[in-house]
């Protein structure tokens, strides 16, 4: 199915989250992935800040890394018409973005080059308390890369969901943007006081990549 919406369960799952979610007053920006399942994730999860309107973008660079048809999107008219009545700003959103094609192509390079220019847009942006809402493959392969502790309970994403986590930039990379899970976030949901070593993130790296690409949810560009 193309871009289907949230289940039922996946509705009352973003319910349960905006209930408790201790932040609400705080966040001053809302960016999300242009799918249909971010988007509902958006306005369910966060009905407190849209309520104060607090802005809404949709990025296409978050968007979920494979080209299954349940990861693609829709076409920017029908996203516009689908969503007319939401304070969602797809403005950022180019009419290719769901061609799976060239930089939007479902390859580790494509991946990590369109998560980059996201992070930087991110910490270009004024505002303090960004959410950001997306997919378990970006958060893992490229948003976060690999700045988090492994979970057996979820192979090749490590995210459950509507999890949350909370990150800082490292201030002395600019080029990539990068950025550290803090550790108030690490504690909250695993006790892990310790960040990954370089060495962990690439073997994880490694691992989560050779999974997806069984899976079929990314390409090898070599092959």
């Amino acid at each position: 199915m193309l871009n289907p919406p949230l289940t039922p369960l996946g509705e009352q799952q973003c319910r349960d989250f905006c209930a408790k979610f201790p932040y609400h007053s705080s966040i001053n920006l809302l960016v999300t992935s242009p799918l249909r399942r971010t988007i509902q994730t958006t306005l369910l999860g966060f009905e407190p800040e849209i309520s104060r309107g607090i802005q809404c973008i949709a990025l296409s660079e978050i968007q979920e890394t494979s080209d299954l048809p349940c990861d693609t999107g829709s076409n920017l008219s029908t996203l516009k018409q689908d969503f007319k009545s939401k304070p969602i700003s797809f403005s950022l959103v180019p009419e290719d973005w769901d061609s799976k094609q060239g930089r939007w192509a479902p390859v580790q390079e494509a991946i990590e080059v369109r998560c980059r220019e996201a992070r930087k847009w991110l910490k270009a942006r004024d505002e303090e308390a960004i959410v950001v809402v997306t997919h378990g493959q970006v958060g893992e392969a490229a948003i976060t890369p690999y700045a988090h502790a492994y979970s057996s309970r979820h192979v090749g994403t490590g995210w459950e969901n509507v999890e949350f986590r909370s990150y800082r930039f490292v201030d002395h990379d600019d080029e990539n943007a990068a950025i550290e899970e803090t550790v108030e976030s690490r504690q909250r949901r695993s006790n892990k006081d310790k960040p990954l070593t370089k060495e962990e993130k690439a073997q994880l790296r490694e691992t989560a990549t050779k999974k997806w690409q069984g899976q079929g949810y990314e390409k090898d560009s070599k092959a």
